[in-house]
This record gives structure tokens, C-alpha cells and sequence, in this order.
């Protein structure tokens, strides 16, 4: 339901489209939207009006498929059908070579009538293909909530009839002040964090509707995002859209290589989406006649299978990934347009007598080589190799954190700049660039103190200290586990999230792990080191730790080794036993093979810490992955790229990277956010410290309490508007909280609400969370239904229903007193956790008609588990006798929904039925079981 000010915003954005070259139809309806369809698709073909059978089968085609099946139909060069003559006919529905000769329409409040009518904002039509949906806010509302509405229109009404509306390709969302696009993708698939601001070439955002409408849906810019800028991930089946500093450096690759032979490099900040914009860029260039091939250059052997990975994902089968240089160059020699391969395979091919017979017939033939990482050490002498060999080739490098004068390596090849290397920069993103487009995120450093003078005055410069017997000190380091132990939970919200460990030697390493084995903890311990002859501190200057490849790495235990490759076989050992592998080093192979397996389950926080000392500080990209605990002396881009393994944008619980130092690297941070950014980005990039976030969240207490003054006011609030100012009241204390809950000094005294005040205002908030919920299953329109309530920010995974439990075995046996607190305990968690409140009733009852019956020799967790089964029959029972269903199909749909997540369709509960009802009465039983069914499987199953 618009208000006026939206139908204002409206209104102005539809002149501007029509001034922009769109025109104007007005479209109430689907039967309205079909019939501009079948016209604008015979005009942009050029052909005869289509009879109605004709265009049934076009319609028929159009249909069918998920939203990923359609984007793929969209961009076919033609989709045939049978004409009434019997002869095949062909249309296309747009036109991705000549994307500026499309046809262009605007119209606003489309009305589908779907699971429920919804009325959309403006819509713009692509040769009559709905294929840009934009809905407006007034201003002051959260974009987050126009981005919940087109949520809330997908479920409702955009698969409705011939499902056109899943043909939208791009959503732009707006309150006028502030304006996002991001690419439409099934509502699991989506998320706010992936909805990204347009800019110009300068990374200036373009936020306001007006100037965004001008720039970004100019009708040939739409279009070429459209048709060139959107990627199909086969992997995931998403669509993937560039944000625009990926754009123009995509645009100014290809421009260089079209018009110059120059060479050029793109600095775009760790974190910020260099594997796709690559591989665009290297797409493109594929299609140009005059290009021999294409050349990605990675720095190690688990790049090279991770880009070739990504990159077959965005197109399957774009790579052929070189397994070998024998391989490689095969693939020199054939057809293969877009390589992926290691610098080192890259060079034996070109030094190398013995491949010279393929390699010298290439020389004169104009190639693209582009570096991943170019701020690598080894690029630099690889480089004069293939610059010498291929004087016609064009090279171009990517990095975040490019090598300057101030932190070049003196101890490699040469000294050199990547300035030097590649000429000049074509496009640079920073990193305060990103931390403000909320692309990747702040640094939150802490600096714990673990060395002491013998006057006791704490020295925070603990990095000027040489002597290492004091840094290596096992009492040192035991105090710095027990930290760790401590507050890792804190850290990762419960484990919610992954962590690093980076320390300065394998020696020190193989201590900490073994300290971390003898601790009593529930924390899963891993690591890998390097066993070669490389185990130099290199790091401190971002040089490489390691490289697999077959053709140069041969593992062989040499005597001043033998320590570390047997020690890293015992920790093989103890992860082999953790998760049932059997891995080892005993060939190059099987080291990958641990590898690629531990970066798996790191990614996936089946490993809580994964201690290192080189490798993993770079390349290594895991969204899941937000806590750096530090003793290691880093510096420049090195320290960049370890930081930067936290930073990565997940969702609203991933507030920060954490980083955790017991080395005082302030003044090294400082350095390279300077040299990476400018001198004033350190607050930019760092987060303020704890006291400041102290004082925002009791003014942020301050503004709550002034629109409910306690938890109780809030039955009171006169209407959903008030309701909503609670909500997003509160819902920024929250955010506020799960950012101070990281610093190791918080404590609700230092807040302005106690922490029994907090539950009972949460509590409200889940009332009103629960309300929107179950109204949702109504027929009606709240502004409240595209709130996102951001529940992660809420749900404590420590407290559940093996917690309660635990509570009601104390309860069992315990003093009156204590029983009187256990009780006002399990009140309070069964009406602010938002994970129990579902069991609230389950759980009461449970009490009531057993707990005091239980003698004190039974267990009551296996008491409570076999009263649970007796309700959930009774549940089945009840429910297969409410709504005349099946028994024994329902049971065993309910697990099918349960596995697969997948939400029953109409026909699969009207299945259910004993007796099938009238056709007009099949979507609202569907509709009334289907909410039945989630609620049993929320109390009997989830969490349970």
C-alpha cells in the first residue's frame, strides 16, 4: 500500500524514464501484461502478428523453469515454435549483441492476483519482459524494508499465472535519498548484504533516485548491464550482477586492450570480488578475433583448482584447468581460449627446451596474460620471463594491496614496484572505499598485553623485545591459550563463525598446539605448516609460504626437518581421528588433498581454529571465517591480507572482523592502512573502541525508552506505526549489542538498561515478531510485513533445549530457593529466546504433569525426550483428525519437508487429504495445513 509521498517518488520517476527514452503503457493486469508482451516481441522481431496458437507456445515456453531456468532462456539467441503452416518459426526475446536496440517500456501498479494480490511500484518492460522491478520507500524508511517487500512479492504473486515477474533480472529499491540494485534470485539465495549502491568511475556513490536514473537505467546502460554484466553461476543456479567498481575495470581492461598494447594493473582492496570481475574481464576479451587466448596466472597449485572452480561456475566448462605443465601446454597448443595455470608451471613452459616446439609458435601471437595477486614476490622474475618470450603479449595484474617503494622485498629477485611491473593503476578500490559501500567490513583490533616488565609496568611494545626465550616462554604462551579458551566463544558467537591463529614460526606453532591438546576445552584444533626449507618468517613481508605443484615441489624429510614433518604427521593424525579422513605428507598429493580438505571444513566451522603461520593469511576467502588471533610480527601488505581473512560481508551477526593481538602491532596497522588507503582511513578502517560504542548504544537506549518508556508500554503503542518505531528502535540496540558482546571489557553495567530489562524489551519484540508472523496468513496488508526483524542478532544458540533441561535437573533437586530462581530462570529463557518460545507450552506442560512426579533416580532428559514423542504422536493424530488427512502420508511428508527444506506444494498436501474437496476450497486448506505443519515442525523438531 503506497503512500503519497511514494506515489510522488513514483510519479517523478516515471517522467524521468519517459525523458530518458522509455515509453509510457499503462498495464493493470496480467491478461494486460500478455498482450504488450505479443506486441513488443513481433515488433522487435520484425515479424507477422502471431495467431493465438502460435503465441500459446511461446507463453508455454516462457512459463516454465525456476527463476535461473528463465535468465537462461532470456539470453537464447532465439527460441523457436511451430507456425500454423507447419513450418518452424523463431523469435528472439533480447537482443545481447546490439543491446541499445531493444525496446523499452515504463509502467506502474501492475495488480497480480496470486497466493495473495499485491499491487507493484514501477515496473520496466524489455520488449514487454518485465525485467526491472523498482520499489520506493518514503524517505526516512529503511531500504531493508522495500528490499522485505519484493521478499514478501516473490512468495506471494511473481509466479503467478505465466510467472513474467520472475523474468526481472534486476531489483532497484529507493526512498529517494538512497537507491540499491542487486540481481533477483529465489528468496534463499537473496540477501540485504548482496544489494550494492551504483558509483561513478571515481567510486563517488550515486545514491539519489534522480541521479541514479540518469546513470545506471539510461536505456543502453540497462541494457549492457543486463546483457554483459550479469553472470549465470551454474554452481548455485544465481544470478550474479557486478557492482560498479567491478564494472569499470572490466571496461577499462578491455578498452586498454583494444586500443593500445600498454600494460595495466586494477587495485581492488582484499575481499571485494576479484575472481568475477576477472573473469569478465577475461570473458570478454575470449570473443576478441584478435586475441589468441587468455591467460589467468595464480600464485599456488589450490588457486589454480579454486579459480578454475569459479570460474567454470560463472560459465561450466569456460576452464580447463592444467593439471600439470604438460597439460598446460597442450593447452598452448589447442584451441583452449581461457587458461587458468601457476606462475611456476607457467614458467618451466616458457624455460623449458623441451616445450619449446609448442611454446616458440605462440611468440608472435597477441596473448592476455592476467596475474591473480600480483603483489606476490614471484611475479617479478616470471614476469621478465614472459615479457621477454612473448613480446606481443598484453599483461595485467590484480591486487588489493599493490607493492610500493615503502614495502618492496630486498631479499628476492629484484627490487620492484607494481608500478613497475604493470605500468599504470587502470581502476583502484580501496579499502575505505569498501568498508563504505558496506562491501567488506571494519576491523575491530584488540591488543592484549602479555609481557611485563620486572617492575611490573606492562610494555605494549612487546615487538621490540628480540629475546626469545621471553615471546616463546611456555608460561607466556599458556596464558595467551587460556585467553583464547576464554573468550572464543564471545569472539564467534558461539562458535557461530571460524577463527585463525597466526603465529611467527612452525616451532612456536608446534608449542601452541600442543598446550591447546593438554587444555580442557570443547575447541576443534587444526593446523598445517609447510615442512620444506622455506619456513623463514616470510609473511612479515607478504611472501608466499608454499607452492603444490608436481612438477617442483617433491615432499622429502630433510634432517633439519624431520622434526616438523613428523610433528605436522602427528596433528594430520589427531584431524584424521576428529573427522574420520586419512590423510598425510607423504606425496605432494595427499598433503593437497589435507589441504583443500581443512580449508573445507574451516569454511564451514567444523574446525573452531586452524593455527598457521603463513599459509592461509592469503588467498584464502571463507565468509564464515571472523576472528585473527595474532603473535606474529606482520607488516604492510602482509598485514593486509591477514586481516583481511576476517572482513568478509556474511550477515547481520558478522558485525566486524575481530582481530586479536598479543603483539603491540598498532603503529604497523596504522602504517599500512596509510600506505593502502590514505593517513586519515585508520577510523575508517579500525572500529572505535569499546567506550565509544558504550555511548551510542544508551543513547540508542535513551531513544527507545522515550517510545516505550518500559517493556509493558509496548501492549500499549496506539497503532502498527508506533509498533514499527518500537521495532526499529530496538532492533538498533540489538545491532548495538552484538557489537559490544566482542569486546572482552563488556558488561551491562556499563549500560543504561539492566540486563533483566533487555530480556523483557526483547520478549516484546518477539511478541511482535510472532504477530506479523501469524498475520501474514491473513489477507490483509501491514506495514509491518516487509520488516526484517533480524532475528540472528537474538537467537543465543547456548541457550536451548539441553540447556533447559539441565535446568529443570537442578530444579528437580534443589532448595526452595533455588527452585524459586530456576523457575524465574526458565520463565525468562522460555519467553525471550526466541528458538524455546515455539516450546513454551511443551515445556510448561512437560513440568506440570511430570517433573515433581520423576523419582531422583531417572533421568529426566530421557523422560522429557519420551513425553516429547507421546505429543508429537498426539500432534499427528490430532492434526491427521482436524483435517481429515492421511496419517501415515502426512508423517512422511513432514520428513520430506524436513530434509529438503522444501515447502509442500498445493497438490502435495491436497494429496494428503481422505477426501478430495471442491477445486475452490483446495488453496485455502492448502494454505491453513501447510501453517499447521510448519508450526508442528517448529515445536517438535527444530532445536529438538
Amino acid at each position: 500500500m503506497s503512500t503519497q509521498s511514494e506515489r510522488e517518488l513514483e510519479n517523478k520517476l516515471i517522467e524521468q524514464l519517459v525523458q530518458l527514452g522509455y515509453k509510457f503503457v499503462t498495464i493493470r493486469d496480467e491478461n494486460e501484461l500478455v498482450a504488450n508482451l505479443k506486441t513488443q516481441l513481433e515488433e522487435l522481431n520484425s515479424i507477422e502478428p502471431l495467431s493465438e496458437k502460435e503465441f500459446d507456445q511461446i507463453l508455454n515456453q516462457l512459463r516454465k523453469g525456476s527463476i535461473y531456468d528463465k535468465a537462461q532462456l532470456l539470453r537464447q539467441p532465439k527460441i523457436d515454435y511451430t507456425k500454423d503452416d507447419g513450418s518452424v518459426g523463431y523469435i528472439s526475446l533480447l537482443n545481447s549483441i546490439d543491446w541499445c536496440k531493444n525496446r523499452y517500456q515504463v509502467t506502474n501498479q501492475i495488480t497480480i492476483n496470486g497466493k495473495y494480490k499485491n499491487r507493484y511500484d514501477v515496473t520496466i518492460l524489455i520488449n514487454g519482459l518485465p525485467l526491472v522491478q523498482i520499489e520506493l520507500k518514503r524517505r526516512g524508511m529503511e531500504l531493508k524494508e522495500a528490499f522485505e517487500q519484493t521478499n514478501r512479492y516473490e512468495r506471494h504473486s511473481y509466479s503467478a499465472g505465466y510467472g513474467l515477474f520472475n523474468y526481472i533480472q534486476l531489483f532497484v529499491i529507493s526512498n529517494g535519498v538512497n537507491t540499491k540494485y542487486y540481481a533477483n534470485n529465489k528468496i534463499s539465495a537473496r540477501s540485504f548484504k548482496q544489494t550494492f549502491y551504483w558509483s561513478d568511475v571515481n567510486n563517488q556513490l550515486i545514491t539519489h533516485l534522480q541521479q541514479f536514473a540518469y546513470t545506471f537505467l539510461d536505456t543502453c546502460h540497462l541494457s549492457k548491464m543486463i546483457c554483459k554484466y550479469i553472470v549465470l553461476n551454474t554452481t548455485y543456479k544465481i544470478l550474479m550482477v557486478l557492482r560498479p567498481y567491478q564494472y569499470y575495470a572490466v571496461e577499462q581492461i578491455v578498452d586498454r586492450v583494444l586500443n593500445s598494447d600498454k600494460y595495466g594493473y586494477i587495485w581492488h582492496t582484499t575481499g571485494s570480488g576479484k575472481t568475477l570481475t576477472s573473469y569478465k574481464a577475461s570473458q570478454i576479451l575470449t570473443k576478441l578475433p584478435e586475441i589468441e587466448k587468455v591467460v589467468f596466472v595464480v600464485d599456488r597449485k589450490d588457486l589454480d583448482f579454486q579459480t578454475s572452480k569459479e570460474f567454470n561456475s560463472f560459465s561450466s566448462g569456460s576452464v580447463d584447468s592444467t593439471a600439470n605443465t604438460l597439460k598446460l601446454v597442450e593447452q598452448f597448443g589447442n584451441n583452449t581460449k581461457l587458461i587458468v595455470t601457476t606462475i611456476q608451471k607457467l614458467d618451466i613452459a616458457i624455460t623449458k627446451a623441451k616445450y619449446s616446439g609448442v611454446m616458440n609458435k605462440l611468440q608472435e601471437k597477441k596473448i592476455v596474460f592476467i596475474f591473480d595477486e600480483c603483489h606476490r614476490s614471484q611475479f617479478g622474475k616470471t614476469h621478465q620471463n614472459i615479457k621477454t618470450y612473448f613480446p606481443k603479449a598484453q599483461m595485467f595484474g590484480f591486487t588489493g594491496t599493490p607493492i610500493f617503494a615503502e614495502n618492496y622485498s630486498k631479499n628476492i629477485y629484484e627490487n620492484y614496484t607494481t608500478e613497475s611491473l604493470f605500468s599504470e593503476c587502470l581502476h583502484k578500490y580501496v579499502i575505505t572505499d569498501a568498508i563504505r559501500d558496506e562491501n567488506v567490513l571494519k576491523f575491530s583490533v584488540e591488543y592484549i598485553n602479555t609481557v611485563k616488565k620486572k617492575d611490573s609496568i606492562t610494555d605494549i611494545n612487546v615487538e621490540d623485545i628480540d629475546r626469545k626465550e621471553i615471546m616463546e616462554a611456555p608460561e607466556r604462551l599458556e596464558k595467551i591459550v587460556d585467553y583464547i579458551i576464554e573468550n572464543h566463544d564471545r569472539k564467534t558467537h558461539n562458535k557461530e563463525f571460524s577463527a585463525m591463529f597466526c603465529v611467527s614460526s612452525i616451532p612456536m606453532l608446534i608449542q601452541y598446539y600442543d598446550i591447546f591438546k593438554k587444555k580442557d576445552h570443547n575447541l576443534k584444533i587444526a593446523t598445517i605448516f609447510s615442512f620444506q626449507q622455506n619456513e623463514t618468517d616470510k609473511e612479515a613481508k607478504g611472501e608466499k609460504d608454499f607452492a603444490m605443484d608436481d612438477d617442483e615441489l617433491e615432499v622429502t624429510a630433510e634432517s633439519t626437518f624431520v622434526h616438523s614433518r613428523e610433528k605436522l604427521e602427528e596433528c594430520i593424525a589427531d584431524y584424521n581421528m576428529m573427522f574420520g579422513s586419512n590423510f598425510s605428507t607423504k606425496d605432494s598429493q595427499s598433503f593437497y588433498n589435507y589441504y583443500n580438505d581443512i580449508s573445507k571444513q574451516v569454511k564451514s566451522c567444523n574446525v573452531d581454529i586452524l593455527l598457521v603461520v603463513n599459509m592461509f593469511l592469503t588467498g584464502f576467502d571463507s565468509p564464515k571465517l571472523n576472528t585473527m588471533y595474532v603473535d606474529k610480527n606482520l607488516n604492510y601488505h602482509g598485514l593486509i591480507q591477514a586481516f583481511s581473512r576476517t572482513n568478509r560481508i556474511l550477515n547481520e551477526l558478522k558485525s566486524q572482523g575481530n582481530i586479536v593481538c598479543f603483539r603491540n602491532l598498532k603503529s604497523a596497522t596504522d602504517d599500512a592502512i596509510t600506505l593502502f588507503s590514505n593517513k586519515d582511513a585508520i577510523s575508517e578502517v579500525i572500529m572505535p573502541p569499546y567506550d565509544d560504542f558504550v555511548k551510542e548504544i544508551n543513547l540508542a537506549i535513551d531513544n527507545l525508552q522515550l517510545i516505550a518508556p518500559t517493556p509493558d508500554s509496548v501492549n500499549n503503542l496506539l497503532d502498527e506505526n508506533e509498533e514499527l518505531k518500537f521495532i526499529t528502535s530496538f532492533r538498533q540496540v540489538i545491532r548495538l549489542m552484538n557489537k559490544l558482546t566482542s569486546f572482552t571489557e563488556f558488561t551491562h553495567d556499563d549500560l543504561g538498561m539492566d540486563e533483566q530489562t533487555f530480556s523483557d524489551y526483547k520478549s516484546k519484540y518477539l511478541d511482535l515478531y510472532e504477530k506479523v508472523k501469524s498475520d501474514s496468513a491473513k489477507e490483509k496488508v501491514s506495514i509491518l510485513d516487509d520488516v526484517n526483524f533480524e532475528m540472528e542478532l537474538i537467537r543465543r544458540d547456548e541457550i536451548n533445549v539441553a540447556y533447559i533441561i539441565q535446568l529443570l535437573a537442578k530444579f528437580r533437586g534443589g532448595t526452595d530457593g533455588d527452585i524459586d530462581k530456576i523457575k524465574r530462570d526458565i520463565d525468562l529463557y522460555l519467553s525471550t529466546e526466541a528458538s524455546l518460545r515455539s516450546k513454551r507450552e511443551l515445556i510448561d506442560q512437560f513440568i506440570t504433569e511430570n517433573l515433581l512426579k520423576i523419582g531422583d533416580d531417572e533421568n529426566i532428559e530421557s523422560t522429557f525426550y519420551n513425553y516429547v514423542d507421546v505429543q508429537k504422536s498426539k500432534a499427528i493424530d490430532e492434526l491427521s483428525k482436524t483435517e481429515d488427512l492421511d496419517t501415515q502420508r502426512l508423517d512422511k511428508l513432514i520428513k520430506e519437508y524436513v530434509f529438503t527444506e522444501k515447502e509442500p506444494m498445493t497438490k502435495d498436501i491436497i494429496d494428503l487429504l481422505n477426501h478430495r474437496p471442491a477445486l475452490k476450497e483446495r488453496k485455502s486448506i492448502a494454505e491453513r495445513v501447510t501453517v499447521k505443519i510448519k508450526k508442528y515442525i517448529e515445536v517438535f523438531i527444530n532445536g529438538l
